[in-house]
């Protein structure tokens, strides 16, 4: 009974489950957000968005 219930525990996280291009989108911040952030901030969406853009597509 046990290895039944992992076996269909595990048909659940298919290969796309939780995949970083059906959960995330581009971020955008507007233009007075931009100007609050520090640098980090920006280097962090800058990566955030390059990521997804190689590897989703996103333009």
């Amino acid at each position: 009974m046990l290895m039944l219930t992992s076996v269909s525990a595990a048909g659940c996280g298919g290969r796309n489950a939780g995949d970083f291009c059906d959960v995330s989108s581009p971020t955008r911040p507007s233009a007075q957000a931009a100007a609050a952030m520090d640098r980090q901030d920006k280097v962090s969406i800058l990566k955030h968005n390059e990521y997804g853009a190689k590897a989703c597509g996103w333009r």
